[in-house]
Parts: C-alpha cells; structure tokens; sequence
C-alpha cells in the first residue's frame, strides 16, 4: 500500500476572438499564454525534438522539426507546477500532494496563474482582438480535450487492473461511471454522433467509445491504461521491485470548478483506489455496461436513469455511487485508510451529504457545490428572463462555454465566486500561498525550491523526477549536475529543508542535498535514474 498521492493536468479551450470569422488562432493564443507566464523553460539549448523557448530572452515559442505537439515548451514553476502547449492548447499540471484538499488548493492556484497569464497576452493584443481561455472539455464543434487526474497506486494494483483481473478494471470503471453526479462540468447539448439533448451532467461522456485503452485523443476508454510512472523505474523492472510504485492516469473526468466537485472528483477516488490496493474490491457493484451507462446516466440530469449491473439489479448513479460510499465509510472508520488518505472522514461526510441531497431530489441545494448544478441554474435563470430563449438557443450554448471562461469579468462561474456563492473547502489564503511555494509533503517541494535557488541562469532542464542545474566546475565552467527524486513521496520540506537554509550558492545546495539523501538505491530502481541525488555533480550524458 502506497499513499495516495495525486495531481492534475488540465488542458484549456484558448483562442482569439475578433481574428475573423473561420481564423483557426488557437496555436497563437497558447503560445501567447505560455509567453506569459513566469516559469524556467525546460530543454532551452539541447537539440532535441520538441519546440523551446528562444534562448535570447525574447519569450518567443520556438518549433524544431519533429516538435512533439502534445508537448511544446514546457516551463517549470516554483510553486513545483509546470504548464506547456499541448495540441495548441495551454495546459497546465499541477504539483503533486498527499491531501486532495490541498489538490484543490494548487488546482485553483494554477487556475489563478493562468489567469493572470490572461491578462497580460491580453495587454499585448491589438485592439479588437482578445485571447480567450476556457477551462473546459469540449469546442462544441465535435473536438474534446482534457482533464487528467493521476494518482500513485502499487504496481501490484496496477497490473492487477490491467493484466489480471477483469474485475477489478470494471469495479474502477463502474465507479467512475456513477460518479458522473458530482464530477460533470455539466452541457448544453451532445456531441460525437450522439443524439441530441437539452442539457447533461458530463463534457467527455459523448467522446468515451471504449473500455481501456492507452490513447487520450481518439477512442477514448473510461479507464486509461497508459504505463508512465514517472517515478525512474523500467516497466520490466518495475514487475519484479517489491514495493515498485506506478501511476493511474485517469481521463474520465470534466474539468470542475466548484470546491465540492474537485475534492470529492479527487478524494473518492483515492480512497476507492485504497480500498482496491487491499483488495477490498466488492464485485456486486460492477456495471454489465459501463460504456452504456455512462451515456445513459450523463443525458439524464433527473438523476432517475438505471443502468444494470452484472447480478441483474438496476441501479440510478446516485444509487450505485451510495453502495459505494456504504463500502467506503466501513473501510475508513476500521481505520485501513489511515496513512493512506489524508483528512478521509472529512472526505467521507462530504459524499455523504452531497449523495443524500441528490437522492432526495434536492440538486438544487447542491448549487454551490457541484458544477453541473450551478451552470444548469445559470442557464434556467437566463431562459427565465427571455422566454425566447431555449436549450437549442445559440445565446444558451455561448453561455454554457463562458461559464469555464478564465477572464475574471467574462467567467460565469469566477462571477458566482466573487458574489461568495461557491461553497470553498479551502482558504483563498492557502491558494494564494500554493501560486509561490510549492506542497510540503512530497519530492514537489524539492524540485520547486532547487527551481527558484537556481534562477534562470541556473536551470538547464527538469522533469517530474529530476532537475539538472549548471554549477561552477574545477574549470569555471558552468557544469551540469542532476538531482533525481524518482520517490514522489520523499524529497520533502522536513527531509531538505537544511540544504537550503543558507545556502550561500547554488554548488552549496547541490553538496548539501547530497549528504541529505545518500541512500543506496532499491531493487528494481533504473541503474541510470540513482534515487535523490546520488549522482549530483556528474555530467549530464
């Protein structure tokens, strides 16, 4: 058993608007974006294949042949987040936490980067012209783009959902399905073939077609099997390391605002996945039809849809999320989670009170607090002071998209915020604080704090789990050292804080988080990814 860390990776709907009718502006209007935001650009001077920022300082966005568009320019901040253009869309990837809490709080702290990122391509624009950037799933012209939410499970859990045993994949599939109730955005509409609808919980679930799978742009599977740990382990060493990690990558989710829909998005989830590393996996509540179910249960906003489940029994989502919630409470209060899920009961009080409104009819209450509810109330209103209007009104659907719009007057659900409407699990001071300093309790810490000690002149590429920086060689020249940190659970503020205090210069640092960590690597670790910083002060190959 792992704890269950988790992050974000939330891909933005960025154009410019006033470029004329047809302009596809969508490549200018995330390179803008990334311009301006503050960060250190990975890979500025290797000859790899992949665009880069202009190493002049000019903060141009610079394409090489043979850029990987899924992965362009990506700049690394202090707050231990990163953010880069994928497929033309700016997207942005939060730092790693233990508490899904403190999720939500870098979920909304990066949120409030990218806005004021917004605001200053925006400065630039000539006049008529505005850089507009959603936080949503879907361009309403049949094109779907992500919400990604990641989590660390056991390797032994991972194998057992994708190579061994069939229901355990169907379990997490089902439970993703009926979670649907509180982790849709909500929309106006259908897509991707689907017939027509007034109004549903889900973005992504006319764009899921299939079960499981690797990819992430087409045939989209409810569970997403892609095999990227991004702790420094092989897969084939990986399979024989006992205690090897590995990374659930799951795309199912919308892109939530509300407080409520975030936590419970991700805090349910770890504990689910908890549960399922001890095998606690009830086999009763597995769907007959997943795929079926989510379409059905995300055109249904009554919430009285039913779907089947394996043993015959027809079930409402809310139905089968409260089994799953009865299984959950037992599991925490014996105290199995404990170590595993930070602040569970709190977690599990929060299902509880949001499931009951919804069983007993009253979504309405949940305004607040769930996406879906919010924007369908927005909606309801604006139908209700012009009865011209109706679902199928081009009005209704521009609304819809503006309810995810990241500009601070445009943005409905930002207008709801500031009118204190949106119920918040945490404090705007702590998302204030997580836009500067990165979490403590994971490798996050480590790699923002080495990030900001060594400045844009020291910086010379990053990843998840490794930084390389220039320190002073022998020669006086500036050499390049590694620091690694493949344990996302390790590295944090307690374990090398003392490697920065006082630190008088970047080679003092790289010394000091040397003697912090000199541990040996485990079995099963990658020979060339040595744990920590084991390797500090070798050049980079």
């Amino acid at each position: 058993m792992v704890p269950k860390l988790c992050g974000q990776d939330i891909e933005l709907g960025n154009f410019v608007a006033g470029a004329g009718v047809g302009a596809d502006t969508c490549e200018e209007a995330s390179r803008a974006l990334l311009r301006a935001v503050d960060g250190w650009p990975a890979d500025r001077h290797a000859a790899r294949g992949r665009v880069y920022m202009c190493p002049c300082g000019c903060g141009a966005v610079v394409a090489r042949a043979g850029a990987d568009p899924q992965d362009m320019g990506r700049k690394w901040l202090e707050n231990g987040s990163c953010c880069y253009i994928d497929l033309n869309h700016l997207e942005i990837a939060t730092a790693e936490t233990t508490s899904a809490f403190d999720q939500v709080a870098c979920t909304h702290a990066m949120l409030r980067i990218a806005q004021r990122a917004l605001a200053a391509a925006n400065a630039d624009q000539p006049p008529g012209r505005t850089i507009t950037a959603l936080v949503n799933n879907s361009d309403r012209a049949g094109n779907s783009y992500g919400s990604h939410a990641n989590f660390l499970v056991t390797r032994a859990l991972w194998d057992r959902i994708f190579y061994t045993r069939l229901h355990d994949l169907l379990y997490l599939a089902s439970f993703q399905a009926s979670g649907l109730v509180f982790t849709g955005q909500g929309k106006v509409g259908a897509e991707n073939g689907s017939p027509d609808v007034a109004y549903q919980l889900s973005q992504r679930a006319d764009f899921f077609e299939t079960m499981t799978g690797p990819q992430t742009t087409t045939r989209r599977p409810i569970v997403n099997s892609r095999d990227e740990p991004l702790c420094g382990m092989r897969r084939a060493a990986a399979s024989e390391a006992a205690g090897a990690m590995a990374r659930l990558h799951v795309i199912f989710f919308d892109a939530t605002l509300c407080h409520v829909s975030t936590l419970l998005k991700l805090g349910t989830m770890q504990i689910v996945l908890a549960m399922m590393e001890q095998d606690r996996a009830k086999r009763s509540l597995i769907l007959d039809d997943p795929l079926g179910a989510v379409h059905a249960w995300s055109r249904d906003p009554t919430l009285l849809a039913r779907a089947e489940l394996a043993d015959g029994r027809r079930l409402t989502a809310v139905d089968l999320q409260s089994a799953f919630l009865d299984e959950a409470r037992r599991f925490v209060e014996s105290g199995a989670c404990d170590g595993l899920v930070p602040r569970a009961p709190e977690i599990i009080a929060l299902w509880d009170r949001v499931l009951s409104a919804l069983r007993a009819g009253r979504a309405d209450e949940l305004e607040g607090q769930l996406d879906w509810v919010l924007k369908r109330s927005l909606l309801r209103r604006a139908m209700a002071r012009n009865p011209a209007l109706s679902w199928a009104s081009p009005q209704i659907r521009h609304l819809d998209l503006i309810y995810a719009s990241l500009a601070p007057d445009d943005g409905l659900f930002w207008a709801c915020d500031q009118e204190g409407l949106v119920e918040h699990v945490v404090a705007n001071e702590r998302i204030d604080e997580l836009m500067r300093v990165p979490p403590e309790d994971t490798r996050a810490w480590t790699r923002g704090t080495l990030l900001r000690h060594a400045g844009a002149g020291g910086v010379d590429d990053a990843g998840w789990d490794w930084v390389r920086v220039r320190t002073t060689g022998r020669s006086g020249w500036r050499d390049p050292a590694t620091i690694r940190f493949p344990d996302p659970l390790s590295c944090t503020r307690a374990e090398t804080e003392g490697a920065f205090e006082g630190a008088p210069d970047l080679d003092t640092v790289i010394r000091r988080l040397t003697e912090l960590m000199p541990e040996p690597p485990p079995p099963g670790w990658r020979t060339d990814l040595v744990p920590y910083a084991a390797i500090a002060g070798q050049a980079a190959r």
